[in-house]
């Protein structure tokens, strides 16, 4: 700092606090050791909200009691929440300030993190008002009858035909997936032969259903390549493509065709029908808030699986040496290799036990116990993270259907 008196005033909402430069320098709050690199006084206002020059008083519109709390925890090492004041509003001054969550007490940690899970805090405004500004600029570019028609596609709540036709969708879903589970049963076959075969017809129906529908939602699409690129359209299109795909291989080879390459992709091909249910996302906050969550959390979902492998391979080992490695001969043949003392450290971590390998020696049963416990503690770890981004993703997408179905609802009164 090249300017003012040795003696730094801060005023915080009306209280002031007197700093010697030196301390300036050196000082724990991140927004107010940055005072002492500023050459002049544009860069003093980038960082404060005013400055008197004579006085060398620098003025901040902020919380004066969450200051003061926070001076406390510069004096004393401990920050706590200051009473009748909200936990969101005392982080956000923790955050213009320089600290985290990580400088509150285990206690006020606790109580931000339940305040955080409770209350939707992540909205971007500036992204929401760059994507209403878009689709504003492209619905004046539009015909109204086609962004009708893509938003009664698109979003389930945007309309009642919206409903209904999304409706339609979860039955056409319902109705093949049956199909494709009976299918299945050893009693299918005999009553295939004996009737007309309605259930190809309905299969039929349904995928007719599926493929108007995407090659509708396709057209109407604002954007091909991103309409392509969707994960849910991807979906569709895996859902969609194994019907067709099995029955030009059915045509071309026949039902009954020795070629047993060909009967088993017929039968693989079959079987990928069941990306279907995946369409329901479609329709279900539930399990489009999943999708998300997986998404985001994947750096956490990494870890997890970090944590499982690093745990198979201590515990792998250590398991084929105390049940079959130190005795070849009476030797627990369960456990002859790494790689199948693997799959019972998976099962016993995971606490499902199917019981088709167990330790029979007291070392391996005392290091099994040690397994579990260990399997318990690490699948733990990463919940809370994954708990809140499920949270959180819930509310974004609850405030986006809720804020469609307003759109429509002016639309409709207007």
């Amino acid at each position: 700092m090249k300017f003012g008196k040795s003696v730094c005033i801060i005023n915080v909402g009306g209280t002031r606090y007197a700093f010697p430069k030196d301390v300036i320098k050196d000082f724990p709050l991140r927004r107010v050791s940055r005072l002492h690199s500023c050459a002049s006084e544009r860069e003093v206002l980038e960082v404060c909200d005013d400055y008197d020059r004579e006085r060398n008083e620098f003025f901040f519109d902020r919380h004066s009691e969450a200051f003061g709390f926070i001076m406390l925890y510069v004096k004393y090492g401990k920050l706590r929440f200051v009473p009748q004041m909200c936990e969101l509003s005392f982080y956000n001054e923790m955050i213009y300030w320089g600290l985290e969550s990580s400088h509150l007490e285990f206690c006020c940690q606790r109580r931000l993190d339940e305040r955080m899970s409770d209350t939707y805090t992540h909205f971007a405004e500036e992204e929401e008002d760059e994507a209403r500004c878009a689709e504003e600029g492209a619905t004046r570019a539009d015909p109204k009858w086609l962004e009708r028609m893509r938003r009664t596609f698109e979003e389930p709540t945007s309309s009642v035909a919206a409903q209904i036709l999304a409706s339609v969708s979860v039955i056409f879903v319902i109705v093949s997936m049956v199909i494709l589970c009976a299918s299945t049963l050893p009693d299918w076959k005999t009553a295939e032969s004996n009737s007309v075969e309605e259930h190809r017809i309905i299969e039929a129906v349904c995928i007719g259903w599926f493929t108007a529908e995407c090659i509708v939602r396709f057209v109407v699409s604002r954007d091909k390549c991103e309409f392509v690129r969707r994960p849910l359209n991807v979906i569709d299109l895996l859902a969609i493509t194994p019907y067709y795909i099995s029955v030009a291989m059915t045509v071309l080879t026949g039902e009954n065709s020795q070629l047993q390459r060909a009967g088993v992709t017929l039968r693989v091909l079959r079987m990928m029908r069941i990306f279907w249910v995946i369409k329901l996302a479609r329709h279900f906050l539930g399990l489009q808030t999943l999708g998300l969550t997986l998404r985001r959390c994947y750096r956490e979902m990494v870890m997890l699986l970090v944590f499982i492998c690093v745990a198979m391979a201590i515990f792998g080992a250590l398991a084929q040496l105390l049940e079959h490695g130190l005795d070849l001969q009476t030797g627990n043949d369960d456990y002859a290799s790494i790689p199948a003392s693997c799959w019972w450290v998976i099962i016993s971590m995971t606490t499902v036990g199917y019981g088709d390998m167990y330790p029979i020696t007291i070392p391996g049963r005392v290091l099994g116990g040690l397994c579990v416990v260990s399997g318990i503690v690490l699948l733990a770890l990463p919940i809370t993270f994954i708990y809140h981004s499920f949270v959180q993703c819930y509310h974004e997408l609850k405030f986006r259907s809720a804020r469609i179905a307003r759109s429509f609802s002016a639309e409709f009164l207007n």
